[in-house]
């Protein structure tokens, strides 16, 4: 099993969509750009956001059993992936990297 590495790269805010969509909530989103983790055995690391994990289980487990080339060369890098948390209204975008 390899490790897998997962950096927020971007992290979005669609104030215009939460005003008109959106009831109040007092806690939002708290990840930060830059921000990293490191999975384990294709464990969620401690930490990540539930939703966030959501989004991007299968590809960090398919990445730790030494799986890659998602959709047929989709990625530069064949053993990383490019996904967004499901927040419509703040999503996240995670590199993912399996780590050599």
């Amino acid at each position: 099993m390899f490790e897998v590495r997962i950096t927020a790269i971007r992290k979005a805010s669609y104030n215009d969509l939460s005003s008109i969509y959106e009831n109040p909530i007092e806690h939002t989103c708290d990840v930060f750009e830059g921000q990293v983790w490191i999975s384990c055995q294709g464990v969620k690391p401690e930490g990540m956001c539930e939703s966030a994990w959501d989004s991007m289980r299968w590809f960090v487990e398919e990445l730790a059993a030494g799986g890659g080339n998602f959709y047929n060369g989709w990625m530069k890098n064949p053993y990383s992936a490019m996904i967004s948390c499901n927040d419509g209204f703040r999503p996240v975008s995670f590199l993912l990297e399996r780590v050599e």
